[in-house]
């Protein structure tokens, strides 16, 4: 496992999102990886908001609402 996975899986233990909530994450976050080829602490800001464009827009995903 790469520390920035741990550094995830705990950092969601402390939020105390339950099993399935940090599955899903994850998931998505292997999704950002694959997207761009790299790991994502390679990204910047601007990639990230960019494959969130991509995901509403191109794979008709609802935004998520802050």
């Amino acid at each position: 496992m790469t520390p920035l996975r741990q550094r995830m899986i705990e950092d969601m233990q402390l939020r105390n999102l339950s099993v399935g909530t940090q599955r899903a994450y994850l998931h998505y976050i292997t999704g950002l990886a694959r997207f761009y080829q790299t790991s994502p602490d390679h990204l910047s800001l601007e990639e990230i908001r960019e494959y969130q464009l991509y995901l509403i827009n191109e794979r008709q995903y609802s935004p998520v609402l802050s």
